[in-house]
């Protein structure tokens, strides 16, 4: 037996708490390897369409007892195109009686005890743990089926957060190899039908075909040619940029594929792809050293969950790596951060352009806040470098949220600051909504006491990178 289902794991996955029936998701909880459909395709998807509302209905629960989901807009803060206005607030749920400031006054160790942690601070599950894969959202999933005939729609789950909390859709998208440009989106999103009109006499040849490749669709766990898939029809499969929308995100999750068993395995949050020139190490935990490495190995993790076995059964793509890997890791290598104005090049704030609180947040993520320790300017705001930050000192290990057994989540990669208010959800597996909780979380686990002024100040600070 093994050691998850020794501290509480349900025997069947999803199927105990949901009180579903099994066959659709037949897939013990300690298993490497994915096992095959063994009942017909119509069978599994009459199955997983009846029990869709309840699977629906169960994290729409986890999500509101977790936060609040309310529309509640930033006056006069758009993301970098245009298109959306920054949320605002803090959004995870305190324990009952208490606030942000006693939470921040009691030790890990009472913290855990007492179970005062915010459950918005917990690991977040999959909005169906037990199966996982790639789930898009609701405007991805229209305009590829618009542009392309191509189905991202998963018969079994729908996307679990409300729109406005989403980032910005399309998103613009900015080259090094031409800033005097600015936006070269058109405002429109790059698919495989229109990528070389809206491309065309802005990049090279070796880059125009990288793009190419990144937008061309292939077989993936979910969306494939085989029985063993969760859209109604055969399909082509996905594309890198189906998650990374105008090399930027979506928010398109799936489950990290480096981590077993499926109830183990903790939700993964689509990161941009900006400013990947550089970035040292890819990946949130597998720590990858180069985008090349990346991209390859993307074909086997993301599209199939690290299981080789699986991939080729359905159609794994391999890309040549002296010609094909090479050339979509220099059209990746060209996307450029949002511009920041208010920077200068050695990114920090410039006085004659910033405001008094804007000033105040830099110090405070300078110093007492303790943020610039990873987030250093001067390497845009990350360190190349993965960190643990003991979260598991605050909450208890093996309860279980959805059928996600909440694990230690073990070092993970310092992300880049540069255009964050960009990127909702926040952390690797999007467990907070705004900037205003991301600080809230790291006053807590850092212990740093930040006074709600200088909370303030430093979400200003955020919103100028």
């Amino acid at each position: 037996m093994s050691r998850l289902l020794k501290i509480g794991l349900p025997g069947a996955i999803g199927v105990v708490a949901l009180g579903l029936a099994a066959a659709s998701d037949p897939l013990p909880p300690d298993l490497t390897y994915r096992t095959l459909p063994s009942l017909p395709f119509s069978k599994v998807k009459e199955l997983d369409e009846a029990q869709k509302p309840r699977v629906m209905e169960r994290q729409r629960t986890l999500l509101e007892q977790r936060y609040d989901l309310s529309d509640r807009p930033m006056q006069g803060v758009m993301m970098s195109g245009g298109r959306r206005v920054v949320q605002d607030g803090v959004r995870v749920r305190l324990p009952d009686g208490q606030t942000w400031d006693s939470l921040a006054a009691m030790s890990p160790d009472e913290i855990r005890e007492r179970g005062l942690l915010p459950q918005g601070f917990l690991p977040l599950p999959h909005v169906k743990q037990a199966t996982g894969g790639q789930v898009f959202p609701e405007h991805q999933i229209r305009e590829i089926g618009r542009q392309e005939g191509r189905d991202l729609r998963r018969f079994d789950v729908d996307f679990d957060f409300p729109d406005h909390l989403m980032p910005e859709f399309p998103p613009p998208i900015f080259l090094t190899t031409h800033p005097e440009l600015g936006d070269v989106s058109r405002g429109e999103l790059l698919t495989i039908r229109n990528f070389y009109e809206i491309m065309n006499g802005i990049i090279t040849p070796v880059q125009m075909e990288g793009l190419r490749l990144l937008l061309t669709p292939f077989p993936q766990e979910e969306f494939n040619q085989t029985e063993d898939r969760k859209v109604a029809g055969q399909s082509m499969g996905v594309t890198c940029l189906d998650c990374h929308a105008n090399f930027n995100t979506n928010a398109a999750f799936h489950q990290t594929p480096d981590v077993r068993p499926q109830s183990a395995r903790f939700r993964l949050d689509t990161t941009s792809l900006r400013g990947m020139f550089n970035q040292q190490i890819h990946g949130s935990k597998r720590s990858l050293r180069s985008i090349e490495d990346f991209t390859e190995f993307e074909q086997r993790t993301a599209y199939f969950n690290g299981d080789h076995v699986s991939a080729t059964r359905k159609g794994v793509h391999l890309p040549d790596r002296p010609n094909q890997v090479a050339m979509m890791a220099q059209m990746q290598n060209i996307i450029d951060f949002p511009p920041a104005p208010k920077l200068n090049p050695f990114g920090r704030l410039d006085p004659a352009r910033a405001s008094e609180q804007e000033l105040q947040g830099e110090r405070v993520f300078m110093g007492k806040g303790r943020c610039a320790e990873c987030h250093i300017p001067q390497m845009s705001f990350m360190d190349n470098n993965m960190h643990d930050l003991k979260l598991e000192r605050f909450y208890r290990i093996g309860q279980t949220f959805n059928d996600l057994v909440t694990l230690p989540d073990g070092p993970i990669k310092t992300f880049t600051l540069r255009g964050i208010k960009d990127t909702p959800p926040y952390l690797h597996d999007g467990r907070l909504m705004t900037l205003a909780d991301t600080v809230e979380f790291f006053n807590l686990v850092l212990g740093t006491k930040l006074t709600q002024e200088e909370k303030d100040a430093l979400v200003a600070y955020m919103l100028t990178l």
